[in-house]
């Protein structure tokens, strides 16, 4: 039988520490590996597969898709492409009237830092403590976390950083030369940390006063997963461009950047070979159509409000914290959580680290309550 873990370790570059599990198979909330075993997904491929593995609406248009045209170059307008960007402003906020397409999440953080850039005629950004962007260059220098960064120096200059939810520090880092603010509405890799409202709301009147972009970084929190379309949409924020990514398209690879009418660019400052293609657009729209039909809004904030219900945190000794936001779940440990996420794996259930302790959960938005059923009992298993 053919070893399939062993031929990416041989083949491919050293990036990724290997789970030894060889993924063949979804469908909704559950993977199977190469051998039959069956586990509960609450990766969701880091918070990707939010509608579901195989999802049966988002199939068919991507098979319907790549019989028609697959690839269409922005200097052509195609029917899909026109369709999903008059959808998706339509289905945000009215003060953001322009999107531009890429293929991830680090690509959009890229734009916006270079939009911000040539708008503003500034170089400076403030960002927090544990955030993470992305790793390419510009996003990379974004991200506060000296692992990703240390190696790869020196970064982007320009870049300064504050702890998060403290509006005090991060004023003190305002200068005439500041282009804009960078801050995720949830902290995701830094932990599942949210943003206070008042923090949130004093950051924008901040940028709106001294002349500043407001950007919001919802690659992980947007397109329901916290409860609403947009986790930024809980505090009535108003943000001058919104960075989305990972479930946009339903699983594949897509990138969008949201803008008010303060962005204005001319062509060739920026651009992208493959973003915006009509098989991504194709995918979105069907994506996007099955969020409204199956109202994942309110399926991922009665979900989040179930699992957060029934998880016994207090009656577990190694918990030191229960934070959620929808069904972007973190469990803060009290010690590392790597080991327990692998024992986690062994009896069926796939989870994420997020910082060194806390256990991260990003279940498909269908995950069925028998599912997070399953998942909280195995979890306590583990934990007491």
């Amino acid at each position: 039988m053919t070893d399939y873990n062993q031929l990416e370790i041989d083949y491919t570059v050293n990036l990724y520490p290997k789970r030894n599990l060889v993924l063949v198979k979804g469908e909704n909330a559950k993977v199977w590996d190469e051998k039959g075993n069956v586990y509960i997904d609450c990766t969701s491929g880091q918070g990707v597969a939010s509608l579901g593995h195989a999802n049966a609406q988002v199939t068919e248009a991507i098979r319907e898709q790549a019989a028609k045209i697959i690839t269409c170059s922005g200097s052509f307008s195609n029917d899909k492409r026109a369709l999903l960007c008059k959808k998706l402003i339509d289905i945000s906020p009215v003060h953001l009237t322009k999107v531009f397409f890429c293929n991830s999440g680090t690509e959009s953080v890229e734009a916006a830092l270079k939009f911000a850039r040539y708008v503003t005629k500034k170089t400076g950004f403030i960002c927090a403590e544990n955030n993470f962007h992305g790793r390419t260059f510009g996003a990379l220098s974004a991200t506060f976390n000296p692992n990703y960064r240390n190696d790869f120096q020196p970064v982007v200059p320009g870049f300064t950083f504050a702890p998060y939810n403290n509006f005090e520090k991060l004023e003190e880092l305002v200068t005439t030369d500041t282009a804009a603010v960078l801050l995720e509405v949830v902290q995701g890799e830094g932990g599942v940390f949210p943003g206070r409202k008042e923090y949130l709301q004093q950051v924008q009147t901040l940028c709106k006063e001294n002349g500043i972009l407001f950007i919001l970084d919802e690659i992980q929190t947007g397109f329901c997963r916290t409860g609403q379309l947009f986790a930024f949409q809980h505090f009535n924020l108003e943000p001058d461009m919104v960075c989305l990514a990972k479930t946009i398209a339903g699983g594949v690879p897509m990138g969008a950047l949201l803008c008010s009418d303060k962005i204005e660019m001319v062509p060739g400052k920026h651009g992208t070979t493959f973003g915006g293609n009509p098989l991504a657009c194709a995918a979105a729209l069907a994506a996007i159509d099955f969020m409204e039909k199956e109202n994942l809004v309110k399926q991922a904030k009665e979900k989040g409000e179930y699992f957060a219900e029934n998880f016994p945190a207090d009656k577990l000794p190694a918990v030191k914290e229960l934070r959620y936001s929808g069904l972007m779940i973190g469990i803060e440990l009290k010690e590392e959580s790597k080991p327990y996420i692998k024992k986690l794996q062994t009896m069926g259930v796939l989870a994420i680290p997020a910082g060194p302790k806390v256990l991260r959960l990003l279940p498909p938005l269908t995950i069925s309550y028998e599912e997070l059923d399953e998942v909280i009992e195995k979890i306590t298993m583990i934990l007491l």
